[in-house]
């Protein structure tokens, strides 16, 4: 299987956490969608020809665009690609855009799983976040998807935010689980460099939380999620039995996924690009038909820390047969040789021949991956 993903990086105003490439020229969509058509059907072999399974809209904020840039982006990937007879069609959105109506209309195309980017429900953090929507739009907008027919639909929500306390995220989790949705992501809040949350910070406007909360955050999610059901099938996601993202797991499982747009990444098998995160350079270099990229070939050095880095985070976890087929002997001993402390501080545990963290490994997953990673 392979995967289609879209970035779509309009936004009616920026998120103060957000580095993910995006823009407020909501004047530029129609020469996007121009660009973007014309990069799938340039782009069609770049998957050799394999079945697209998913497909997935992200952002920024595909709830931006209107039915006929949905038909018109549809119209090329159906007319250029080889769609499975099931496919897994994803649509990112904000609350607020989610009106009865808009519902309606995402009902007439082919998506079937949505992906709400709720964050909190607690009113006063959503307004420090600057979101759009309040916690009744939030509500209201999943309760009409539901509604209108949607039997998929995943929530993100995020953690670790200013003036967040342990009683406020057990809220949160409790108006979730009301809400009872097939996949819920949960993010701890990162600052990053050059975002308006990072230079709030560093004018101690907002405080970041202490490690401990962090720690206490964390487990209370999987606790709480997994009592009721859940999968923890990957290190911030969770789903019901057999409903998790297909689109995502493909990126932990080396399938291939072709990514258009300003900023996406595409992945082959034997290297990896990502567009130019500028739409007027990326519009521009599509237009003239050379588009504007980077790319970087991965030799085994580079496919096995990938490796390292994707398996070792799901709940499938490394299978040692795959390591040692595809990597060879001198990395198949490297990486036990390093997983060896590992193991036996019960951070990881080897069952069926599949190496993979514990309980206690998830706490430390990034250094774990650190830790077995190739540096020479």
């Amino acid at each position: 299987m392979a995967g289609i993903y879209l970035h779509v990086p309009f936004c009616k105003r920026r998120c103060i956490y957000c580095d993910f490439f995006s823009t407020t020229q909501s004047e530029r969509k129609t020469a996007y969608v121009h660009a973007l058509c014309s990069e799938l059907e340039m782009r069609k072999e770049y998957l050799g020809g394999e079945t697209v399974e998913t497909i997935y809209w992200g952002g920024g904020t595909p709830s931006q665009l209107d039915k006929e840039d949905f038909e018109t982006i549809f119209s090329y990937i159906y007319k250029n690609y080889s769609i499975g007879s099931h496919p897994e069609i994803t649509l990112e959105a904000n609350p607020d855009d989610l009106s009865p109506e808009y519902i309606a209309m995402l009902r007439t195309l082919p998506f079937n799983r949505l992906s709400m980017g709720i964050q909190t429900f607690n009113e006063s953090i959503l307004k420090v976040l600057q979101r759009r929507h309040t916690a009744r739009q939030a509500i209201e907008a999943f309760q009409n998807c539901r509604a209108a027919g949607f039997q998929n639909i995943s929530i993100d929500l995020m953690y670790g935010l200013p003036g967040e306390t342990l009683s406020t995220w057990q809220q949160d989790l409790d108006q979730a689980l009301l809400l009872h949705p097939e996949h819920l992501s949960a993010y701890h809040l990162i600052y990053e460099e050059d975002t308006v949350l990072w230079k709030l910070r560093e004018q101690h406007k907002v405080e970041e939380a202490d490690e401990d909360l962090s720690v206490s955050l964390f487990s209370t999610l999987i606790d709480r999620l997994t009592s009721e059901g859940y999968d923890h099938y990957e290190i911030s996601n969770f789903s019901l039995p057999g409903l998790y993202s297909r689109h995502n797991s493909s990126y932990w499982t080396e399938k291939k996924y072709l990514g258009c747009g300003p900023s996406a990444h595409s992945y082959n098998g034997v290297s990896r690009q990502w567009n130019v995160a500028s739409l007027d350079t990326y519009i521009k270099g599509i237009s003239a038909g050379t588009p504007v990229f980077e790319i970087e070939e991965l030799d085994l050095y580079t496919r096995y820390n990938d490796f390292v880095i994707t398996r070792i985070r799901t709940e499938w976890g490394m299978p040692l047969s795959k390591l040692r087929d595809e990597f060879g002997e001198k990395l198949y001993d490297y990486c036990l040789r390093m997983a060896a402390p590992h193991l036996k501080q019960g951070t990881l545990e080897l069952v069926n021949d599949v190496l993979r963290l514990t309980r206690k490994g998830i706490f430390i997953s990034d250094g774990i991956m650190s830790d077995m990673l190739w540096t020479d």
